[in-house]
């Protein structure tokens, strides 16, 4: 039976959940980014961050085959989806898709 992992990474800390499906593992990973907090504008250093630039919660999928992907929720509470480890690429939403359907979509046919 494979088995996936769900990674929650918010504020420093690090949640891990392991499930048997990758829809039981997409399904938990909308309900915990849903409702992210946003952010203000921060300075660091010399430069300001604009929310939209910075990550507010990231979620993570692995699965067996070296197969992830995540989703990146902005400070402005907008969300990206992405494959890959190392070198994330973007997932593009089509009309009406949501970031996690899009990932969804993108993991699933990954996975065949």
């Amino acid at each position: 039976m494979a088995s996936y992992t769900l990674t929650i990474r918010r504020k420093g800390k690090v949640e891990k959940e392991r499930f048997g499906d990758l829809g039981a593992a997409l399904a938990a990973l909308a309900q915990r980014l849903d409702g992210a907090e946003r952010r203000a504008t921060r300075q660091v250093l010399s430069r300001e961050y604009a929310p939209v630039e910075q990550v507010a919660l990231r979620g993570e999928v692995s699965g067996p085959r070296g197969l992830r992907g995540g989703v990146d929720v902005r400070g402005d509470g907008s969300a990206e989806a992405y494959t890959g480890r190392w070198r994330k690429r973007l997932v593009e939403a089509r009309p009406g898709e949501s970031a996690y359907d899009a990932l969804a979509r993108a993991m699933s046919a990954a996975e065949s």
